[in-house]
């Protein structure tokens, strides 16, 4: 732990370098006359003929072969920004190890903004103006359908209505967009601890005042606050923010969606008097910029983000809190592989700082830091005020039969037209986008997959398209079968939730419906429509996947109903039964949460299953324990430890001799075995063939230096990707 307890001295000579370059190494250069740098500092560095950004580090962290000073080329330029702390440096170095990623990389997210290389120039963003174009082609159309009252640069635009930047340009040469001057920085208003009055229960307060005290304390402690669903976890942490805000300190708030964000934006504001500071990855580039200066400036005392805002260069960060900690979606599957719940949990460490993890269904790992002492829980076990938890039945769908080509059984029909005459709310929940996952030819068989990957593609009718929900391919709906040329043969197949709609309408013509999923919410102002709809009694009837089990309360929305609750319960995961325990518990909780009780029908092949069982028990605490008992019985995680190899190439046979040379070479320790290697369960992805391995290792053996040694000596083709991933919650 280099650095972590002096304080950093000016750095007069030689300094060590970490470049934006995962290909490279740390670097040496020489400090010019009349340059001062810290560890930290910003700079511009040489490399070649070009001008590199780059962070300089201590030079105890990264040792590399010493070079004459004579040949060291100096640095270009010292930033004008603050440099990053030493708990921030320390943090990327073991981010970088522990999830086998380069410093680069892992730096590349601190510095993800720009903001630290930007200058005072205004930034150019455009808007639509009304005009329409007059040559209209389906990219303008699907671009003037996306971008409604979006503002941003050419690139943001262009990313956000999925089409080419030349789309974009030809959309401002044909007059349909308006340009402005945006500043890169601006003030950032500053929350009131004490702008509203809060009324807590006992509990609440008990709650709230432990957490207060951890934040005056400045110590380092990971707290689980396990409160079910409406039991007011929210307003029990902000008490923490305030505090935290009274003391001139910093706050981080992680939530699992972006879709999230608007409403948690509203509850804080109602709260604190003006909103926290967000960052996420629909922010415009102005905003990114604004955000990223003013939070390490130390202007920005609240920021509310996505796991990105994690590896921000906060100030003076003083409590760190992570909303739904027990949400997959906190583990990032590309580049670098980390769980933000865990990474915040060693910022925390570094910052000497409390951290929050807050939820209804708390992660069994999570769960297991408590019972071994690392963790201190606290408690909300009853919703707050008048408001109970709703009654849950399961409906056999084996007895309880849908109607031919339906997929709502006849008790849950009735209840949705029992509560459409009682002028509430109905939920619908079915983890699964589109319309249907797959396309059928009746005639020869034949399934439509996407081209890149070992996937089906998914019908999405709304938009007349096949998508691939892993590579995001899309095509035209074929008008024939590509296999036999038959005309009119095409059938989808299986339920998706744009399907379930359309079931709604044909059955209840009259409710207002809405369906809510990554493709219809892709933004903070979307998500906010949709709570003012909710809100204002507009929708009746909501469809939707995952994105509306957590976060949102709606006080006249009584009845939930899961449409398929055998999903999550298929395949090899050896979280399967945990998540569908969280997930049905999560959209549950949407039903009742103020005066008027809640009823949740749970539709399934399976009532028997203990997930189930413990679902209608209300028995939480026994289906943890014997889930966790499960689990060690497997000397399975959190009792063990698991890491994937995953070798990929555009040409097979590469991959495969890859993927067995590593499988050779694996270290014999006791307590350390690999498995495979094996063609991965998504055997291609975006036009790469796939192959895995799985590491299994006891608790006592350091997973990392093993495979650090076992890896860095070997050597396969250039065209070969090996990635790592440590703690996988993805085994396709």
């Amino acid at each position: 732990m280099a650095g972590m307890n002096r304080i950093d001295a000016p750095i007069k000579n030689r300094v060590r370098v970490i470049l934006l370059n995962a290909a490279l190494g740390p670097l040496d250069y020489r400090v010019p006359e009349g340059m001062t740098v810290l560890p930290g500092s910003i700079v511009m560095a040489p490399l070649g003929p070009r001008k590199v950004p780059g962070v300089v580090w201590d030079a105890d962290s990264f040792p590399v072969d010493e070079i004459d000073a004579k040949k060291l080329r100096p640095l270009l330029e010292l930033r004008d920004v603050p440099p990053l702390s030493a708990p921030l440096r320390r943090l990327i170095e073991w981010t970088a190890r522990y999830y086998f990623a380069s410093p680069a990389s892992v730096l590349r997210m601190v510095l993800s903004s720009g903001a630290a290389f930007a200058d005072n120039r205004p930034i150019t963003e455009y808007r639509l103006n009304g005009n329409a174009p007059a040559r209209m082609t389906p990219q303008r159309e699907q671009a003037l359908e996306k971008l409604a009252d979006v503002q941003g640069t050419v690139s943001e635009l262009a990313f956000r209505a999925d089409v080419s930047i030349a789309v974009i340009r030809g959309l401002e040469k044909a007059g349909a967009l308006d340009s402005s001057q945006a500043s890169p920085f601006a003030d950032i208003a500053r929350p009131d601890p004490d702008f509203a009055k809060v009324d807590l229960s006992d509990n609440q307060n008990t709650v709230s005042e432990t957490l207060i005290q951890a934040v005056q304390d400045s110590v380092f402690q990971p707290y689980l606050l396990d409160g079910v669903t409406g039991s007011g976890k929210t307003e029990v942490y902000f008490e923490a923010v305030a505090e935290a805000l009274r003391q001139d300190k910093q706050t981080l708030v992680l939530l699992p969606e972006i879709a999230l964000t608007e409403p948690f934006l509203d509850r804080f504001k109602a709260r604190f008097g003006t909103e926290p500071v967000a960052w996420h990855s629909g922010l415009k580039q102005s905003d990114r910029k604004r955000n990223w200066r003013a939070l390490a400036d130390g202007d920005a005392k609240v920021v509310v983000g996505a796991r990105s805002a994690l590896f921000l260069p906060y100030k003076n960060l003083g409590l760190i809190i992570v909303d739904e900690a027990h949400e997959v979606s906190f583990k990032q599957e590309d580049g670098v592989r980390y769980h933000a719940r865990d990474v915040a949990v060693m910022r925390g460490l570094y910052e000497k700082i409390p951290i929050v993890l807050a939820s209804a269904t708390p992660a069994i790992e999570s769960r297991h830091q408590v019972e071994q002492g690392n963790y201190e829980l606290l408690e909300l076990p009853a919703r707050f005020g008048a408001a109970t938890l709703p009654e849950i039945q399961a409906l056999d769908l084996t007895q309880d039969i849908p109607a031919r080509g339906s997929w709502l059984a006849p008790t849950l029909i009735n209840a949705l037209e029992e509560n459409l005459g009682k002028g509430e709310q109905s939920l619908l929940f079915l983890n699964r986008r589109g319309f249907a996952p797959l396309t059928l030819c009746r005639t020869c068989g034949h399934r439509i997959n996407c081209p890149n990957c070992t996937a089906w593609m998914v019908e999405h009718r709304l938009t007349k398209r096949l998508a691939c929900h892993h590579c995001g391919h899309v095509m035209p709906q074929p008008e024939k079968c590509p296999e036999c040329s038959d005309e009119d043969s095409l059938v989808a197949c299986g339920p998706g939730v744009e399907r379930i709609c359309d079931e709604v309408k044909m059955l209840f013509p009259q409710a207002r419906t809405a369906i809510v999923t990554s493709d219809t919410i892709w933004s903070p102002a979307k998500a906010g429509e949709f709570v003012a709809q909710m809100e204002a009694g507009a929708i009746d009837i909501v469809v939707g996947t995952q994105l509306v089990t957590k976060g949102y309360h709606f006080p006249n929305l009584t009845l939930v109903g899961v449409v398929d609750a055998d999903i999550g319960l298929e395949g090899g995961d050896l979280r399967a039964a945990e998540r569908s325990f969280q997930q049905i518990s999560q959209v549950a909780g949407r039903a009742g949460r103020a005066e008027k009780p809640g009823h949740v029908y749970v539709q399934t092949r399976m009532p028997g299953a203990a997930v189930i069982q413990a679902l209608i028990k209300g028995d939480r605490d026994g289906f943890y324990d014997a889930e966790t008992e499960s689990r060690r019985a497997a000397a399975a995680p959190p009792f063990s430890r698991l890491a994937a190899v995953i070798v990929s190439s555009e040409d097979n046979a590469e991959a495969i001799e890859a993927a067995r040379l590593i499988g050779q070479t694996a270290p014999k320790i006791e307590g350390f075995a690999v498995y495979g290697p094996a063609p991965a369960p998504l055997a291609m992805l975006r036009g790469r063939h796939r192959h895995r391995l799985l590491i299994h290792a006891h608790r006592s053996v350091e997973l990392q230096d093993i495979m650090h040694e076992w890896l860095e000596k070997l050597e396969w083709p250039r065209a070969v990707r090996v990635g790592v991933d440590v703690d996988p919650y993805s085994f396709v």
